[in-house]
């Protein structure tokens, strides 16, 4: 349980998805202690709206032409630009101390310490200092085919490319820290500070990034990017497209030394091989070979993350069944 003079904090995230998928976020953040949700639905979903608007910790917003007109703003036509004005407008809303700003795959995962006990994301948030402004949760990443299994990345070093490449022979070169999804990780913000833009990856305020910022190994995110290639696919076309696989983004490593970003990476692939090298990566991506798990194991990049997304939705959400 959270001490009593913890400070509370809450979650605003843009959501498209199923009603299921977005029942099953809320009921583990509200599970884990969240004080307030504001949820941003993307797209009408009346089957997700009623129980999210029932509950007492949650105010959900169905982002309709009404929704828009009310900002006196044009629906922005990326999705990114969506977030960040949504993710702003419940920062100077929102009822609590600190606010995440994180995605409908994402999961706020606090670490169980040496000792065997897992902190409360209040107790955590409470230890930083008075000047301090952020905090930056880094990514854990979901293993297709191993269920409540997720890998860590290669943290930035001077090593780094020979660490990813030791791991991921065939591709490791094109990826960032060996990810397939972002590496920069997600934000906690204060509340209460004035002129601030909430962004994605980063927390600016009087137009310049808020540099008060730390980060603890305490508290991760447990990011189902692609939690099975079906899932992948099904979100692949929009994310070469438009989303986190666009044209234009940086690559994992200087283009000097051969580096692609991931949408001509993934581009090259398909062109070349097709589905069966999509497939390939994927495979690779994911450890499923045992020689890549283990070298996984062997550096400590391992790690099991059960989320009990079901109980917790049925737990907290009782009359969707």
């Amino acid at each position: 349980m959270s001490r009593p003079n913890d400070p509370k904090w809450g979650i605003v995230s843009t959501i498209k998805a199923d009603a299921e998928t977005i029942l099953n976020f809320a009921a583990y953040h509200l599970d884990l202690g969240a004080h307030r949700l504001h949820l941003y639905l993307d797209a009408p979903n009346p089957e997700a709206y009623p129980h999210l608007k029932a509950h007492p910790k949650v105010r959900v917003t169905t982002c309709d032409d009404s929704h828009w007109s009310q900002r006196k703003k044009p629906r922005p036509k990326m999705h990114q630009a969506r977030q960040t004005m949504n993710a702003t407008h419940a920062y100077g809303r929102i009822q609590a101390d600190w606010v995440a700003h994180i995605d409908v795959d994402e999961f706020l995962w606090p670490h169980i310490s040496a000792r065997g006990a897992r902190p409360q994301i209040g107790e955590i948030l409470a230890a930083l200092p008075a000047e301090t402004d952020v905090l930056r949760m880094r990514p854990l990443e979901a293993l297709s085919g191993r269920v409540d299994m997720y890998k860590s990345m290669i943290a930035s070093a001077a090593d780094r490319e020979q660490q990813v490449r030791a791991i991921y022979p065939e591709f490791g070169v094109f990826l960032k820290g060996g990810f397939l999804s972002h590496t920069a990780g997600k934000l906690f913000a204060r509340t209460g500070l004035p002129d601030i833009q909430f962004q994605i990856h980063n927390l600016f305020q009087h137009g310049e990034k808020n540099t008060h910022e730390q980060e603890q190994d305490a508290l991760q995110i447990c990011h189902r990017h692609a939690p099975s290639w079906e899932a992948w696919q099904d979100s692949y076309r929009f994310r070469l497209k438009q989303g986190s696989y666009r044209p234009g983004l940086a690559a994992g490593f200087s283009r000097n030394l051969g580096g692609l970003n991931t949408h001509d990476l993934l581009s090259m692939i398909e062109e070349e091989h097709g589905s069966e090298g999509l497939k390939r990566f994927f495979g690779e991506i994911n450890a499923e070979a045992p020689d890549i798990y283990q070298r996984l194991q062997k550096r400590g990049m391992i790690h099991h993350c059960p989320l009990d997304l079901t109980a917790k939705r049925r737990e907290h959400f009782p009359q969707f069944e």
